[in-house]
């Protein structure tokens, strides 16, 4: 999802083949130069848009504001004012429905569907396709943003990742561990995570369970096992909450925490909190989108050598790894004038960086040279195509300043491994009735995981038929 979290997680429909990479390949044309087919001309216009988060520090604000500069040069009959914007579900519907959305703001890649479907997003068609690379989205990516009529109302525009395991290196090498040999199944990550605890004291693992981001993360440890919380005949969408591999990893959560005391004991962990708790040294893994990195950079300090670790999430019985992300879209009640202006933004802002070498570098160096310096090369999956992305990493590759070698466990198989695509129908709802059973389970010894499960699923099937 947007990870139900914070500033711009997503979530992703059929992404999976999505991320099988079979997207159109770049043909090489550079996007800084992008004209709409409706340009706004000699019409002054201003327009608002999704800025950072609110807890963005100030190097991270200076580089907005100097995007926000350079793109005023090129197009100085626009004015952009960037807002705080952080995506959450327990908000996202009210801002929506009252009016108080940025012109350009940010919403989960599976999303897209819906908000098209309930005529909620300006249709921005002819904007996008006049771009350079406009019929050069990855197909499985775009479709989400693609309503019935053939139109383009969103655009995948950053964070495409895929849920792997973050983990604290220092932690590891205290524990007596081997940092550079991460766990990669859920029984070692147990194993490590008591080992961790009983040595050092600190929980060896943490998880999401406030708000729909509790619920996604449940539903990431589902799926790596194997199982899935929702499916779809053809005609008609199921939920299966009470599948077999929600159980599972339930019951594992649960046995971490009450019979080796190696859970991080706290409830009211969302995207936010727990990254905090991560970059705080309190913890030694957790499971989040791949990109979390950005963030834990952006707002909450952590450097290079801080001791980060990044690894695939284990899978089993043919599992994979959950994956979203972030879909740029703009308001109904925008001008054509605006609409035009905001896909300008959209393409300096997200994709340009993407398709130019020159913006690639730019941003790059940008990012790099703040005090502190921002992230510059944390792997994220292709908008475009693979070989698209291995042609802007190396654009960039004097600028890259993440540990790369300490995210092998991940980036070795990121192109290669199994991906799951989040639930389609209100998914959500289905998150928002998963999150409570993860705090029963890890807040009672004694929850009964069958009932709250049973219960669950019952109100998700609810909220998916009444959604018709």
């Amino acid at each position: 999802m947007k990870s139900p979290r914070r500033y711009t997680v997503l979530a992703a429909t059929a992404v999976a083949a999505a991320l099988a990479l079979t997207a159109c390949s770049s043909n090489g044309k550079g996007s800084g130069d992008a004209t709409s087919s409706a340009p706004a001309g000699d019409q002054k216009v201003t327009i608002t848009v999704a800025g950072l988060l609110p807890t963005a520090d100030d190097a991270a604000k200076k580089q907005l504001a100097d995007r926000v500069a350079s793109f005023q040069a090129k197009y100085p009959n626009i004015t952009v004012k960037p807002e705080d914007y952080n995506w959450l579900a327990s908000t996202f519907t009210a801002q929506l429905a009252g009016g108080t959305l940025p012109n350009v703001f940010e919403i989960p890649l599976t999303d897209g569907k819906t908000l098209i479907e309930n005529h909620q997003l300006a249709d921005i068609d002819k904007y996008v396709k006049a771009l350079p690379y406009g019929d050069q989205f990855n197909e499985k990516l775009i479709a989400n943003g693609t309503g019935d009529d053939g139109h383009i109302y969103a655009v995948p525009a950053k964070s495409i990742y895929a849920v792997a395991l973050h983990y604290n290196r220092n932690l590891f090498k205290d524990a007596g561990l081997d940092p550079d040999k991460p766990p990669t199944t859920w029984d070692e990550v147990r194993a490590d995570a008591k080992q961790i605890h009983d040595k050092t004291g600190k929980a060896g693992y943490a998880t999401m369970a406030l708000d729909n981001s509790g619920g996604w993360q449940l539903a990431a440890g589902a799926n790596s096992r194997g199982g899935v919380i929702e499916k779809f005949d053809g005609t008609k969408y199921t939920a299966t909450l009470d599948d077999p591999a929600v159980k599972e990893h339930l019951q594992w959560l649960h046995d971490l925490k009450w019979e080796d005391k190696s859970l991080l004991d706290r409830t009211d962990l969302g995207w936010g909190e727990i990254n905090t708790e991560f970059a705080a040294g309190n913890l030694a893994m957790y499971t989040s989108g791949s990109d979390v990195y950005n963030a834990l950079v952006q707002a909450n300090g952590v450097t290079k050598d801080w001791g980060y670790g990044l690894t695939a999430i284990p899978t089993s019985n043919g599992g994979g790894a959950l994956t979203g992300g972030t879909m740029a879209a703009v308001t109904k009640d925008s001008t054509d004038a605006q609409k035009d202006a905001a896909v300008k933004w959209i393409d300096w802002w997200y994709l340009a960086k993407l398709q130019d070498k020159d913006q690639a570098i730019a941003d790059a160096k940008g990012l790099a040279e703040q005090n502190p310096p921002q992230a510059v090369g944390t792997p994220v999956l292709p908008i475009f195509s693979k070989e698209n992305y291995q042609q802007s990493q190396e654009w960039i590759k004097d600028y890259i300043n993440v540990p790369l070698d300490d995210m092998k466990g991940y980036t070795d198989v990121m192109f290669t491994q199994n991906l799951v695509p989040e639930a389609s129908a209100s998914v959500q709802d289905l998150y928002a009735q998963l999150f409570p059973v993860v705090q029963a389970v890890i807040s009672d010894k004694n929850a009964d995981i069958d009932k709250l499960l049973k219960d669950a699923n019952a109100a998700g099937q609810s909220a998916i038929d009444s959604a018709k």
